[in-house]
C-alpha cells in the first residue's frame, strides 16, 4: 500500500534498505523482507503500464484517482526508485519516470500539474497565497491535487471520467488543491531522477 497520511508502513521499508549496512546482523531477515516487498510491489505497478493510453504507471487502476491523486503517482515512482536501488533493474527507474512525465502533462488532461512548468500549468488553484498575493499567475513549483472523478467540491467539472476529473478553478479543494503531502514526494522523485540520470544512462 503507498503512503498516505494513514498509512506509513512502506517508509520503514524503505529505510531499512537505505540503512541496511548500518544495522546489525538480526536484522537481515527484516531488510530482505523489506526488499522482497518493494520489489513485488513494483512489479505490480509497472504491469501493463506500457499498454495503456498514456503508457505511465499511473491509471493501472480507476482507484489510482482519488483526492490528491498526484500523489499517488508521485508516490508510486518512489516504490519504483526504491526497486531500482534494490535490484539494479533499469526497468523500474524507466517507469518511475513515466510518472514525472504524466504529473507534468502527459495525462487525460493535459495539464502539467505543477504551477509555472510546461505548456499548459494549472493558473488557479487552491492555495490562498496564491489568490491573495495580487499577482496572476500562482506560487510556482507547486503540485496540484490532480484529477479527482469524487467531485466532493461540487465545483463544475467537464467529466467524471476519473483520469480527466480535473478542474482548474480556485473553487476545487477537490481537484487542484495544494498540500505538502504531495509535494514532498514529488521534490523526492525529481531530485531522485537527477541524482540517478548518469548512474540509469540517461
Amino acid at each position: 500500500m503507498l503512503p498516505s497520511w494513514s498509512q506509513v508502513r512502506l517508509l520503514s521499508y524503505y529505510t531499512f534498505v537505505r540503512l541496511e549496512k548500518e544495522l546489525p546482523q538480526e536484522a537481515n531477515p527484516v531488510v530482505e523482507g523489506a526488499k522482497n516487498a518493494i520489489e513485488t510491489f513494483a512489479q505490480e505497478l509497472v504491469t501493463g503500464a506500457g499498454i495503456r493510453s498514456f503508457k505511465t504507471v499511473m491509471g493501472g487502476s480507476s482507484r489510482d484517482f482519488i483526492w490528491g491523486s498526484s500523489s499517488v503517482a508521485a508516490n508510486q515512482s518512489i516504490v519504483l526508485l526504491n526497486a531500482y536501488r534494490v535490484t539494479g533493474n533499469k526497468k523500474f527507474i524507466d517507469y518511475a519516470l513515466t510518472n514525472l512525465d504524466y504529473l507534468l502533462g502527459r495525462n487525460g488532461t493535459g495539464y502539467s500539474f505543477l504551477t509555472g512548468y510546461g505548456d499548459k500549468p494549472p493558473m488557479h488553484i487552491h492555495h490562498r497565497p496564491s489568490e491573495a498575493d495580487g499577482v496572476v499567475p500562482p506560487v510556482p513549483g507547486l503540485l496540484s491535487g490532480g484529477p479527482n472523478p469524487g467531485k466532493q467540491d461540487h465545483c463544475n467539472y467537464t467529466t467524471s471520467t476519473p483520469n480527466e476529473a480535473f478542474v482548474d478553478d480556485v473553487c476545487s479543494y477537490a481537484s487542484n488543491e495544494i498540500a505538502i503531502n504531495w509535494n514532498a514526494p514529488l521534490v523526492y522523485l525529481a531530485g531522485a531522477i537527477e541524482a540517478l540520470q548518469e548512474q540509469a544512462g540517461y
